[in-house]
C-alpha cells in the first residue's frame, strides 16, 4: 500500500508527534508498504511563524525505509506576533455560527505551503492519508482535501492539548469550528487517551470513529544511560531533577525553575537539568535569572538522545508540569529508569499518571504545590522508589511501541489500508 503521513515536524526534530509517526511508519515500511512523510522544513517549532529559527536544509531523503519530503513554508510579511494574533482572532471568530469556511481560509493565510500541489503530482497517488497536529492546520487541510478529492481514507491524529480542566485557554486553539469539522469528516480519529476521546465525542465527532491508541517506548532503546557519566560531565553532586521537553511556559519549564528557586532559598542543594529546545520567551526569562540560581541549573538545549538517557539514569525526580501534552512519552522514558515523575492535572496526563500510585500530579502553574511535590520525593526515598517501580512495571507491561503499533495498524485495517 502507498501511505502518506502528514507530519509538520519530523526526523531529526525531537517531537512527540514525529516520534509517533516514525514508529508507525518505519514498521509499515518494514512490512513492505511504501511510506512517504510530507513535512515542513522546520527544525524549531517557532520557524513556522518566526524567521531566524532553525530549519532543515535537506528537501528529500530516505530514513529507515521511509521517504521524507520537506517543503519550505512561506510566511506573510510582518512581525512574529502576526501568527499568534491571527490564531487568537480565529478563536474569537469560531464562537460565531456559520464561520467554518472563513476559518478554513484564515488557517491557510499564514503560514503558506506553496509546494503541496506539486508534491502530489510528483509523489502520488496514495492509498491512505494519515495527518496530525490539528492546531497546525495549515498543513492538514491540503492533505485532507487531497484525500477527499480522490476518495481515499483519511485518518487524523489531532494530538489535542486540552489544557487545565474547566479552562479554554489552551483547548480553544485545537477545537475551532473548522478543526472539529475536519475531525467529524475523518474516516478515523486516533486519540492518545480516554480524556481526549470523551472531549471529542462531546464536540460531535462520531464516537464509533474514535480510537484510543496512545504512545509508547522501546525499553531497550531508552535504557543504557550512564548516570555517573552525566553527573561527572556536568559537575553534579547531590539530588538531580530532570526536565525534558520544549523549554516554554506552557510546558511548565518556567514554573519548575520558580519551584526550584523556593527550594534553593530554603537551603536545598538540588540541581535542575533542563533539556529541550528553548522558545524565545524562555530565553528572555532565563537571561534575567540571578547567577546564583543559574549555578544550580544545567541548561542543555539540543542535547542528543545519549545525553537524555544519561540524564534519566542520573535523575532522582523527573518533572514535566505541562498543560500542553496529549500523553507525554518522556514520562514513560523516565519510568524505564524507575524514576518517579511529576506531571500536571492537565490534558491527557491524568490518564497516564495515576496520582500516588506511579507518580504525583500538581495543578498547572501551582509553583508552591510543585515545590512541595519535588521536596516530598527527595525527602521520602521509599515513596519515590515505589512510584518509580510502579511506573516502570506499567510501562514494560502495557506501554511499548510494539503494542501501540498493533493498535494503530488495526485502525489502518479498519479503513482497508493494510
Amino acid at each position: 500500500m502507498r501511505i502518506l503521513h502528514g507530519v509538520q515536524l519530523y526526523h531529526p526534530v525531537a517531537s512527540g508527534a514525529g516520534r509517533y509517526f516514525r514508529e508507525i511508519g518505519e514498521r509499515l515500511a518494514a512490512e513492505g508498504h511504501r511510506v512517504t512523510v510530507l513535512a515542513t522544513d522546520a527544525c524549531d517549532l517557532e520557524h513556522i511563524w518566526m524567521s531566524g529559527r532553525r530549519r532543515i536544509e535537506i528537501p528529500v531523503e530516505t530514513f529507515n525505509g521511509v521517504q521524507i519530503v520537506r517543503l519550505p513554508i512561506r510566511r506573510r510579511p510582518g512581525p512574529p506576533v502576526l501568527y499568534p494574533a491571527l490564531r487568537r482572532l480565529m478563536t474569537e471568530i469560531s464562537r460565531l455560527p456559520n464561520t467554518t469556511s472563513l476559518l478554513r481560509r484564515l488557517a491557510l493565510w499564514t503560514p503558506q505551503w506553496p509546494g503541496v500541489a506539486a508534491f502530489f503530482e510528483q509523489y502520488g497517488p496514495f492509498d491512505l492519508v494519515h495527518a496530525t497536529n490539528i492546531t497546525l492546520d495549515f498543513a492538514i487541510l491540503p492533505v485532507f482535501a487531497y484525500a477527499q478529492q480522490h476518495g481515499i481514507p483519511f485518518i487524523c491524529t489531532p494530538f489535542m492539548h486540552l489544557g487545565e480542566p474547566g479552562s479554554r485557554t489552551i483547548v480553544r486553539y485545537y477545537s475551532m469550528r473548522h478543526q472539529i469539522d475536519l475531525l467529524r469528516k475523518s474516516d478515523r480519529v486516533i486519540v492518545m487517551t480516554g480524556v481526549e476521546r470523551d472531549f471529542l465525542a462531546a464536540q460531535g465527532v462520531p464516537h464509533d470513529r474514535l480510537r484510543v491508541v496512545g504512545v509508547g517506548v522501546t525499553p531497550e532503546e531508552v535504557q543504557g544511560g550512564d548516570g555517573n557519566r552525566f553527573r561527572a560531565d556536568h559537575r553534579i553532586r547531590g539530588p538531580l531533577i530532570v526536565f525534558i521537553g520544549a523549554l516554554a511556559y506552557d510546558k511548565g519549564a518556567i514554573h519548575l525553575i520558580e519551584a526550584m528557586q523556593r527550594l534553593w532559598r530554603n537551603g536545598h542543594t538540588a540541581t535542575l537539568a533542563l533539556i529541550g529546545a528553548p522558545l524565545a520567551h524562555f530565553d528572555t526569562f532565563y537571561a534575567r535569572l540571578p547567577n546564583t540560581d543559574r549555578e544550580h541549573i544545567r541548561l542543555l538545549p539540543y542535547a542528543p538522545d545519549s545525553v537524555k538517557r544519561d540524564a534519566l539514569a542520573a535523575a532522582d525526580v523527573f518533572a514535566l508540569p505541562s498543560r500542553t501534552d496529549s500523553f507525554g512519552i518522556v514520562f514513560l522514558e523516565a519510568w524505564c529508569y524507575g524514576v518517579p515523575v511529576i506531571g500536571a492535572r492537565a490534558g491527557g496526563i491524568p490518564d497516564v499518571i495515576v496520582e500516588g500510585q506511579d507518580g504525583l500530579l500538581v495543578r498547572f502553574g501551582d509553583v508552591t504545590g510543585l515545590a512541595q511535590a519535588i521536596r516530598r520525593l527527595l525527602d521520602d526515598r521509599v515513596l519515590a522508589q515505589r512510584l518509580g517501580a510502579a511506573g516502570r512495571d506499567k510501562t514494560l507491561r502495557h506501554l511499548t511501541w510494539e503494542r501501540v503499533y498493533k493498535r494503530a495498524r488495526a485502525v489502518y485495517a479498519e479503513v482497508g489500508a493494510v
